[in-house]
């Protein structure tokens, strides 16, 4: 192994909720590590015009990924399009904010609990079987949160018990599928500036306390997640499974 080689040239990543702010910077990361992108989101033009901004080599697929019986097929097709991929990065998720615990609703934990874990997990299962079939190493990169550790505030504590079994079902895969050379790792990101941070009534007070609660003094940008993202899915990393990198700028320290 050569350092600073990321062993990604060619290889075949699939990056869910790629059209979103996170997701979309790491779909970036990997194109400039020579890697092709199957990118996932829910409406096929965007996916689109997503995959052709990054160069010719990616491809969009709108799926809705709670429909569970059909992700098998999905993985298939992405190898049909792109080759057999090896990597798999779940950014996929909503949040639902409901400050009164009391306010809750069925509808909003299963609507979180649905995309957030259920979905994740069944394209995981459907990804590392077709790896285990072909007896192909690969490796899986969960997205989570700082919410996992501190429960959750401004009304994420449902969205946040997503994230915590997220951390929990990584180390669980990572346990089962290390024999086969599948790795399974998570990323934490702390307080990020997209719209998903932001919440009816927030004023800029608020937003200067958030702010203020972080060492390095600012949020987190999309961009700042790319390096550990795709660190995790590269050779560098082969010897890494069941772990979670934190990055928040500080906001925990674990």
């Amino acid at each position: 192994m050569t350092h600073l080689d990321w062993g990604l040239q060619a290889k075949t990543v699939i990056v869910t909720g790629a059209t979103g702010a996170i997701g979309r910077a790491v779909a970036q990361g990997f194109a400039e590590a020579g890697a092709k992108l199957a990118l996932i989101d829910l409406d096929q033009t965007t996916c689109d015009t997503t995959a052709l901004s990054l160069g010719l080599s990616h491809r969009g697929y709108a799926a809705d990924l709670r429909r569970t019986a059909e992700l098998p097929a999905l993985i298939h097709r992405i190898e049909s399009d792109l080759g057999l991929a090896t990597t798999l990065v779940n950014v996929a998720g909503i949040i639902l904010r409901t400050p009164d615990l009391f306010s809750v609703t069925e509808k909003d934990w299963d609507a979180q609990h649905d995309i957030n874990l259920k979905a994740l997990f069944f394209l995981t299962q459907a990804f590392a079987k077709r790896l285990a079939d072909t007896g192909t190493p690969g490796s899986v990169i969960n997205y989570s949160s700082q919410g996992a550790m501190s429960g959750g505030l401004s009304g994420s504590v449902v969205y946040n018990a997503t994230k915590g079994a997220i951390t929990t079902m990584t180390r669980g895969m990572a346990r089962s599928w290390a024999p086969l050379n599948i790795r399974v790792n998570s990323i934490a990101p702390g307080l990020v500036d997209t719209p998903m941070l932001q919440t009816p009534g927030q004023t800029q007070s608020d937003r200067d306390a958030m702010i203020q609660s972080i060492p390095m003094k600012r949020l987190g940008l999309p961009e700042d997640h790319v390096g550990a993202t795709v660190f995790l899915a590269s050779d560098m990393a082969r010897y890494m499974t069941g772990a979670m990198i934190n990055v928040s700028g500080g906001f925990l320290m674990y």
